[in-house]
């Protein structure tokens, strides 16, 4: 079961609380993760991701273990506390501006 934590914004657009639990099947990737999540919450597609490229958001980042995994290519698996549902994959809403 893996346990993913999103912003503000997007819990509201889901309908959902704070975290949201999935199960997730083969490796466990940011791919196979958001893959599955924008599965469950068809609302959520291209919010995260862009629905092309598939590639991140620029005000989006991703975390896990402590560690910005935002910069990761999008197959390499993420680390076995997220897979194990021990530690939450976080999806954040990056601040900007001056």
């Amino acid at each position: 079961m893996i346990r993913i934590i999103l912003p503000p914004h997007l819990r509201d657009l889901a309908h959902v609380g704070s975290e949201v639990t999935l199960d997730v099947d083969g490796p466990i990737t940011h791919r196979s993760v958001l893959d599955v999540l924008e599965a469950r919450y068809p609302m959520l597609r291209g919010t995260i991701r862009d629905h092309v490229m598939q590639q991140r958001r620029p005000f989006v980042r991703f975390f896990a273990c402590m560690e910005d995994l935002s910069h990761e290519p999008p197959d390499t698996p993420l680390p076995a506390e997220v897979a194990s549902g021990a530690e939450p994959y976080l999806v954040v809403g990056a601040l900007a501006g001056g």
